[in-house]
């Protein structure tokens, strides 16, 4: 694999990021602005990120050559996802490569099962869980807790993959044949009032950071929108469950950026929480800091890896929108330059990152954000925006 990395002649760092997905994409403006050279190990040479970061070699993460050689041209690395396997993490570790997380970090993003045994042991609020191996293990702990219950793949579900709701043990045969010697993650079916996210970022000195809380809507399993802050949120549950993200933090000892997904409840003397899931990474509840906060998650995640000063979290504005873009059934929906056109006529405040995806439906293609102080335009503006470039909405 040649590798194709000119380094700044200022002595500035190279930042290996493995995987071509959006998220490494979005950190080449940042890397730009701190005078970082970027690399990107691409699954394929029109990845999202190749076609925006110069240096993009093409091969597979899970590969250990491969992985090994593109190292080789890197000070720092780091991931575009968490599914670069246990043993090539370990290989690298070996040679002596900085890696950010660390794979015994990253661990508890990779496997759903270690995450919360961890979680639960450090004291943080956690969904009644147990795992299963089998349908019978599933119907006593449905016995304990009630069904229906979510069950989950300890390892590489997303957006809803990986993730079902059984009403009984029966209905989840078919997953305990595929399941070998893994398990499976069950879970009591949480009652919540909404789903928040709390984005924290941690250097490998210690230092850390905090953007606002936000309230994130799921549509289909898919996340659809972030409004940051969250509105109305209990100021006392703010502090709580920012707090909570930065005790995993560093409890876990992440480095870079880590998303925490909760669901708020209704507690006894009032709101509560329990956490959902971890991404040791960039994360789609933080695309709004791109231009909703002084320092994005994108800028703040390069400083974290390479043990810089961390930047202000701060928000821009009283309220940011973001909305997610998903691909359009119709085929002439796979033409965005003209309706790209049309938005940024339409509403010149509007901010569109779309991520050189091909159009396929329902899929992640790019995110709009607006922001301001009225919150209800807001969200109106980027629904819209949102709906037009999938061709739900046509004027």
């Amino acid at each position: 694999m040649e590798q194709q990395v000119v380094r700044h002649p200022g002595g500035f760092p190279v930042v290996g990021i493995i995987g071509g997905g959006q998220l490494a994409r979005m950190c080449q403006p940042p890397a730009v602005g701190l005078s970082l050279t970027l690399a990107v190990l691409a699954e394929a040479p029109d990845a999202s990120a190749a076609l925006v970061v110069p240096a993009s070699p093409v091969g597979a993460h899970d590969d250990l050559e491969t992985v090994r050689e593109f190292a080789r041209a890197c000070d720092v690395v780091t991931f575009d996802h968490e599914h670069v396997p246990a043993e090539v993490l370990a290989a690298l570790e070996a040679d002596g490569v900085e890696l950010h997380p660390r794979p015994s970090a990253l661990l508890y993003a990779q496997d759903k099962l270690a995450m919360r045994e961890r979680l639960t042991g450090i004291g943080v609020r956690c969904p009644r869980w147990a795992r299963v191996d089998s349908v019978a293990d599933l119907g006593e702990f449905g016995a304990d807790v009630g069904f229906p219950l979510v069950l989950k793949t300890p390892r590489g579900g997303y957006d809803g993959k990986g993730v079902r709701v059984v009403a009984d043990a029966a209905e989840a045969a078919d997953w305990f044949e595929r399941a070998a010697d893994e398990g499976l993650l069950a879970e009591e079916q949480v009652a919540f009032t909404r789903e928040l996210a709390v984005l924290v970022a941690r250097s490998p000195s210690g230092q850390a950071a905090a953007w606002p809380v936000v309230e994130t809507v799921q549509t289909g399993g898919i996340c659809t929108e972030v409004i940051a802050p969250a509105p109305d949120l209990d100021a006392a549950l703010a502090a709580t469950v920012t707090a909570a993200a930065l005790q995993v933090a560093g409890e876990l000892d992440v480095t870079g950026v880590m998303a925490v997904e909760l669901f708020e409840v209704a507690g006894a003397s009032g709101p509560d929480y329990v956490v959902n899931e971890l991404a040791m990474r960039p994360h789609n509840s933080g695309h709004w800091t791109i231009d909703g906060a002084v320092t994005s998650q994108f800028e703040q995640h390069l400083r974290a890896v390479l043990d810089l000063p961390l930047g202000d979290p701060h928000s821009r504005a009283p309220w940011t929108v973001m909305g997610n873009v998903l691909g359009g059934d119709a085929p002439e929906h796979a033409e965005l330059y003209s309706t790209y056109r049309h938005l940024l006529a339409r509403d010149p405040g509007l901010k569109m990152h779309l991520y050189g995806k091909q159009v396929r439906p329902g899929r992640k293609i790019g995110h709009v954000t607006v922001f301001g102080d009225d919150l209800a335009d807001l969200r109106e503006r980027a629904d819209h925006a949102t709906g037009y470039l999938r061709g739900t909405i046509t004027e």
